[in-house]
């Protein structure tokens, strides 16, 4: 028999530490498609694909605290496993708001009480003509999601957080109870009437935010079409007679109707008066940007596939993918654009157009049998150097192609995590395409590889990683007032520790990352010396920049974050300074809150949870499991810093 939800009673008091807004919204945004997959793995199945998706989806997305609570924002956590999470109150809170709300949309409505938000569709989100669900899984999967469906919503709720987030049966119970859920022993009990499958809730069958795109009911959707056509020139009308008597600027002043032609943005449609720089352009000028790649590919001359990328691009319609990167605008180019780039790559035909600005990939399909198409974009306004050495041109098969500069000599493929594995050589094509590569974008679970990509040119040679993003981000290593190419061996060691953490970037918009070892601490108890590590991400746009302090013991494959900031100028050209702590434990059993700074840092001062102070940069103090403190720093030139939280 199908066993029903059962509704929550009100939460207790939380007792744990205090969480603001800032904290919360770093770990969403760090752990966003796990707790997506959460909330989309709570819900109850008798919703649909479709509005599950995007009820989990808003439900995260709401899973912020509602006001800013005052204390010290340089509050350490505890030393941190499992990739982060566990241990950070923000992901604590945000994984209960998630669950907590999950468990009320599965609800029944009832009569006499209204309803609460989360039981309402989600006004956000919304996709307007497609219906969005995950990739199909095999049997296994299907067979999984229906025993879940027959679960009620704490059950549901206990084996998801036993399986996904590998928790302890009392910390399940602890997570229930702050729910509201009555009775978490019954809960668990029956979850554990299901066969623990823990590696098929991190498959695609259960990942909202990797999706497919079909058409809603287009007969119904065209017949509503009609009907709000007629109704939008009725009042049209209506507002045209309310208008007449008047005199003045209409609310656009003196500009044409917006179906008046106009010689600028018809230019920009025409496909005979795209930009084609020579080919041999980039051997003469001084610039090494965008701006002299010459115009390549086996389709340059298409004009009917230009003229339908340059529409595209213009207006979208309803089945065209458009993503951009954060900051960057998609409108239609000011005028003719420069093309780049035009040809097939594995089964599309692939168009590529640069506004100074912006780069624009369209691409269809090269059978032409479907009617849909994708437009991306990104910014790259002030791109030269290796940072206009390659542009995705393709994707296919969790692999990615690039478009290289004219200049670049030779492309390989570099596994991050593996400094002294060498490098593999890619195959470029005559027009600057490199043979498929394997991206870390795409990858899911555990982080056993990072690929890079590998460019020489006559400056030298630089690595570039894909973000998911049309423009890879540029990395580099060392201090930054000086950073220098990652690709030496010394700048390989540095990074391989600490290469995934780069997926915490992923789809920022991100422009360059650099990372700075700048602190070595001797370990108590004669446990070897730690590394410190900084990792700092910039944007093309300038905000959103990501800072990360990063804490290696010896021996350790993964460094572990121990800080983060974000729009910070630590660990910058601006500011190149660092201070962070972290609470570790030693093999002999005792604690301890280690610290450090970057060399010009003359003392380090704990508050709170911990008591201390040191001359130097680095800072060793005897702690508790789980205290908290707050760290303060002097330079060398007098002035303070504060702890990275």
């Amino acid at each position: 028999m199908q066993s029903q939800d059962v509704a929550p009673r009100p939460a207790p008091a939380s007792s744990g530490p205090v969480v603001d807004v800032e904290q919360a919204e770093a770990a969403l945004v760090e752990h966003y498609p796990r707790l997506v997959r959460l909330a989309y793995l709570v819900l109850p199945p008798s919703l649909g694909r479709n509005r599950r998706v995007l009820t989990a989806h808003a439900l995260t997305q709401r899973a912020l605290p509602r006001g800013r609570t005052s204390g010290d924002a340089s509050v350490i956590p505890a030393q941190q496993t499992g990739g982060g999470r566990d241990g950070d109150p923000g992901y604590a809170f945000v994984r209960l708001q998630v669950v907590r709300t999950a468990l009320e949309a599965g609800l029944p409505l009832r009569r006499k009480a209204w309803p609460k938000r989360s039981q309402l569709p989600p006004l956000l989100p919304q996709v307007w003509g497609l219906r969005l669900f995950p990739r199909s899984g095999g049997a296994d999967e299907l067979a999984l999601d229906q025993r879940l469906s027959a679960l009620s919503g704490p059950a549901r709720a206990a084996y998801v957080l036993r399986g996904l987030e590998k928790l302890s049966d009392t910390n399940v119970r602890k997570v229930l109870t702050a729910t509201g859920v009555e009775d978490p022993g019954a809960a668990l009990a029956e979850a554990g009437g299901v066969e623990a499958q823990d590696a098929l809730l991190d498959s695609p069958e259960f990942d909202p935010c990797s999706l497919h795109a079909r058409p809603t009911d287009l007969m119904r959707r065209r017949q509503h079409m009609k009907a709000a056509l007629a109704a939008t020139a009725a009042v049209a009308v209506c507002g045209a007679l309310l208008g007449l008597p008047g005199d003045g600027w209409g609310p656009d002043g003196a500009a044409a109707p917006s179906y008046a032609q106009n010689p600028a943005a018809e230019a920009a449609l025409d496909p005979g008066k795209l930009t084609r720089v020579a080919a041999m352009a980039w051997e003469s000028s001084a610039r090494t940007d965008f701006s002299v790649w010459p115009a390549r590919g086996n389709l340059v001359h298409d004009t009917a596939l230009l003229r339908r990328a340059l529409a595209v691009w213009a207006r979208p319609g309803e089945s065209v993918q458009v993503s951009a990167t954060p900051g960057t605008p998609s409108g239609a180019p000011a005028g003719p654009p420069q093309l780049l780039y035009a040809g097939e790559v594995d089964q599309a035909r692939v168009v590529l157009l640069y506004d100074g600005l912006r780069i624009a990939r369209y691409a269809e399909a090269k059978d032409g049998t479907s009617g849909a198409a994708a437009l991306d974009f990104a910014r790259v306004d002030g791109a030269g150097g290796a940072e206009a050495e390659a542009v995705v041109v393709g994707r296919a098969d969790s692999n990615v192609r690039y478009l290289t500069a004219p200049w670049v000599t030779k492309a390989a493929e570099r596994d991050l995590l593996k400094p002294s594995s060498g490098a593999m050589d890619l195959t470029l094509s005559a027009d600057g395409v490199t043979s498929p590569l394997a991206s870390p974008a795409t990858q899911a679970g555990t982080c056993t590889s990072w690929n890079v990509l590998q460019l020489k040119d006559d400056s030298g040679t630089h690595l570039m990683t894909d973000l998911g993003e049309l423009a890879p981000a540029h990395l580099t290593a060392g201090r930054p007032s000086a950073p220098h190419e990652a690709s030496g061996a010394e700048a390989l060691r540095t990074w391989s520790p600490f290469a995934c953490s780069l997926a915490a970037v992923r789809s920022q918009g991100v422009r360059s990352v650099n990372a700075w070892q700048y602190a070595e601490q001797p370990l108590p108890d004669a446990s070897g010396s730690a590394a410190w590590v900084c990792t700092r991400a910039d944007t093309w746009r300038g905000g959103g920049t990501r800072v990360l302090a990063q804490f290696r013991t010896p021996g350790g494959t993964y460094g572990a974050v121990a800080a983060k900031a974000e729009n910070s100028p630590a660990c910058g050209s601006r500011d190149p300074h660092v201070l962070a702590g972290v609470l570790w434990k030693s093999a002999a059993g005792s604690w301890y809150l280690l610290a450090a700074g970057s060399r010009d840092t003359e003392s380090i001062r704990a508050t709170g949870g911990v008591s201390g102070a040191s001359q130097g940069n680095l800072l060793t103090v005897r702690a508790k499991q789980g205290a908290q403190a707050g760290l303060k720093g002097t330079l060398s030139d007098g002035r303070q810093i504060s702890g990275l939280r």
